[in-house]
């Protein structure tokens, strides 16, 4: 049976002064689905993703997140949609002088927590939920790469948002490290968030296979499994 659709695109259109980037683009992701995104550089990775958070409205086409019209968002609506939304970056972002409590827990501040007792239960939940009950006091700077993925995870799905954006997420980390966040990314998934997750490597598509979206062309080509994609790309 088909799930709850969280997000819809379509025949949306996006350029610049410097031209087209998107255009008739169509696709629709529903709750729990996890897809892979793809395409060269240029192709309107960033751009898609920018159009999904709010940061960009289309010129044509509409997009619907939730309960949001994002062709009609204001800015004053731009936080409570991106509390239904996790981001996460390669390049990480913490905060380098606070620990990695103080990292989630003022994520729950900014978006409007104020009992701290709650916030620290949350935090504590989604701690363990990564694997790091015990690094809460310790800094960025004391982390692997790894662990410090896995803390803006955490921070990610701090509001239990119903789509996690992952751009790059195993762009900086090594083999080992690259299956330990994928794994981490497909138990979120389980538990019922949707995930859009952004990469140029393409082993993973073959060895954690998916519904996958290939920018191309300046629109969205959309494959069941992504072992197909791979199929077309390489053969």
């Amino acid at each position: 049976m088909q799930t709850k659709r969280i997000l819809t695109f379509e025949q949306v259109a996006k350029s610049y002064h410097s031209g087209i980037v998107l255009e008739k683009v169509n696709f629709k992701v529903h709750l729990g689905e996890f897809l892979y995104i793809i395409g060269k550089t240029g192709s309107g990775k960033s751009t898609l993703l920018k159009l999904i958070y709010g940061d960009q409205k289309p010129d044509t086409g509409k997009i619907i997140f939730g309960d949001f019209d994002l062709n009609a968002v204001t800015q004053a609506q731009i936080p409570f949609l991106r509390r239904k939304l996790g981001i996460v970056f390669q390049d990480f972002q913490l905060l380098p002088d606070r620990n990695v409590y103080q990292n989630i827990a003022f994520c729950l501040r900014a978006s409007g927590w104020n009992n701290e007792s709650k916030i620290q239960t949350r935090v504590a939940e989604v701690l363990h939920k990564v694997g790091l009950v015990n690094k809460e006091k310790m800094l960025p700077h004391q982390l692997s790469g790894g662990e410090q993925q896995r803390v803006v995870i955490a921070r990610a799905m701090i509001n239990d948002p119903l789509l996690l954006i992952a751009d790059e997420p195993t762009g900086n980390l090594d083999p080992e490290m690259t299956d330990t966040i994928m794994e981490l990314l497909f138990k979120i998934n389980l538990s019922g968030t949707a995930i859009l997750m952004v990469t140029h490597e393409h082993t993973l598509l073959k060895k954690y296979p998916a519904r996958a979206l290939h920018l191309t062309g300046k629109t969205v080509v959309e494959y069941t499994r992504s072992e197909q994609l791979l199929k077309d790309l390489y053969d």
